[in-house]
């Protein structure tokens, strides 16, 4: 992949290569200053960052939606362009196209109102103040209402997939009411069958309390061994974990409790996944829309690729175990045998960060379906506790009712304006299923290499098949050239009844 062309040859396309550089800069901008809101701004920062951070995003979307734009796009098509390059202009098109949907005001009032949304949204959780919430949110969901009707209009697609859209170019949601819907006909059996099993092996809890400076010490050290680059990025603390940043400067947090070392563990190792796609995307191409991440269930499978097929099979285990001895002092819970059944435990919960693998489908159907009835006006956001009330207690067995904090409150998402976004973790997990099936054909020693401290294999078939890629490809032919098929879900559930079955 190159972006080497006769600029001579191509001036309309080599102007636009140049206009979405400079909106890429002015983006790079932008995301630093949306995590230092995150993790370092002072709360009295906020009003003023978060205007700050609405004309900014204003000034991007004027320019993605120049007015002639539409004929500078028009007269690149016309040019003689090799094959990187048109996917490249496919891609500028495709932003051009969801931009134009929106008016500039729309977008800035979007972004002011999901910053004062999430600012409250912190205090707002650890006080279980749902109706405190409620008065950001109400705008909120209204100006999502607003943003997929523009989108419907614009493309065609129904409001919720218009918003789905920019998230997993080329899903529907009739599509994910198929894979959904398939998955709850077996996945409670599933869960239930595991649980009777695992009751017959009683599992250790690490002791704490666990020292919050060993636990910053040991995060570097994790991220170090999954091979993020420390000298273009780095780790911090928030509320809610997240990957954030540009490439060449990839931001990443987790989050600490002195009762459970995994917590913090885990996290960094799902964001470090994240981290290492960003790091990797093709860097001659990076300020062009092709060096972007494919889509969010692709990126998802990047970080559930690192944490539940990678971080959680007994050859990691193996290596993760000395690990947290050193840092923590050894206890009876950090043997290999003992950790991998503590991270395979199957223990349906509230918090869907911490759930395990298998009852985590569940906690991400629940989300899908409320935010799609809410953004169809089927939900107003008054019922969002009962209703999530109700899938908790029919699919996990569990009552939310009055804990906000541990129900609807927990997730950044909805206060931030993504619907749409929550399916594809997911998909991302069905995705990560279907790359590790694909590499143990190709090498059928990769565990044996994993166990040996040898990671590579597992970093150089990502970084062949899905990380240099970029936007290359539509999502449907990038997982076809990287696994010989389009998403199947049976993949995913293969690995599930071979790990908590077999």
């Amino acid at each position: 992949m190159t972006i080497a062309h006769n600029k001579d040859a191509t001036p309309a396309y080599t102007a636009l290569c140049a206009h979405w550089q400079r909106m890429y800069r002015l983006g790079h901008v932008l995301s630093i200053a949306g995590v230092d809101r995150e993790t370092l701004m002072p709360s009295g920062g906020n009003a003023a960052r978060a205007a700050a951070m609405a004309e900014m995003d204003g000034l991007i979307h004027g320019l993605r939606t120049q007015a002639d734009l539409e004929q500078r796009l028009n007269a690149a098509a016309e040019e003689s362009l090799d094959d990187d390059a048109r996917a490249n202009l496919r891609e500028m098109h495709r932003e051009w196209f969801d931009a134009n949907a929106l008016p500039g005001e729309l977008v800035e009032r979007k972004t002011l109102a999901a910053a004062n949304c999430t600012h409250a949204w912190r205090t707002q959780r650890a006080a279980n103040d749902w109706p405190g919430f409620l008065g950001n949110f109400r705008e909120v969901l209204a100006i999502a209402r607003e943003e997929a009707e523009f989108l419907s209009r614009q493309s065609g697609l129904a409001p919720y997939d218009a918003l789905l859209e920019r998230y997993e170019p080329g899903m529907r949601g009739a599509t994910l009411d198929v894979i959904f819907g398939n998955l709850k006909t077996w996945l409670p059996d599933l869960i239930q069958r595991a649980i009777a099993r695992q009751a017959q092996h009683p599992t250790l809890v690490p002791q704490g309390p666990f020292n919050d400076a060993a636990q910053r010490a040991i995060g570097p050290e994790l991220m170090q061994l999954l091979g993020f680059d420390l000298n273009a990025g780095r780790l911090d603390e928030s509320t809610h974990p997240f990957c954030g940043g540009v490439p060449e400067d990839v931001r990443i947090t987790t989050r600490y409790s002195t009762d459970n070392i995994l917590q913090s563990v885990m996290g960094v190792i799902h964001e470090t996944g994240h981290a290492r796609y960003e790091q990797n995307l093709p860097r001659e191409w990076l300020g062009q829309p092709i060096a972007n991440a494919r889509s969010m269930g692709i990126h998802e499978s990047q970080s559930l690729s690192f944490e539940m097929q990678l971080a959680r099979s007994p050859a990691f285990v193996g290596i993760l175990s000395p690990l947290l001895a050193k840092h923590h002092g050894a206890q009876a819970a950090f043997a290999t045998d003992q950790l991998t059944r503590l991270l395979t435990q199957v223990k349906p919960g509230l918090i869907r960060v911490d759930a395990d693998e298998l009852t985590y489908p569940l906690h991400v159907i629940l989300r899908y379906e409320i935010e799609r009835g809410l953004i169809e006006g089927e939900i107003e956001a008054d019922e969002i506790p009962e209703q999530w009330n109700r899938r908790m207690q029919d699919w996990l067995g569990l009552n939310t009712r009055g804990d906000f904090r541990n129900g609807c409150l927990q997730d950044v998402h909805w206060s931030e304006g993504l619907f749409g976004y929550f399916p594809c973790y997911t998909l991302g997990a069905m995705y990560a299923a279907q790359w590790f099936a694909t590499m143990r054909r190709a090498m059928p020693e990769l565990d044996q290499c994993i166990a040996n401290g040898d990671l590579s294999p597992v970093f150089d078939w990502l970084k062949a098949n899905i990380w240099s890629q970029g936007s290359r490809w539509p999502t449907d032919e990038l997982c076809r050239r990287a696994s010989g098929e389009t998403l199947n879900p049976a993949y995913f559930r293969a690995h599930l009844e071979g790990r908590y079955l077999a």
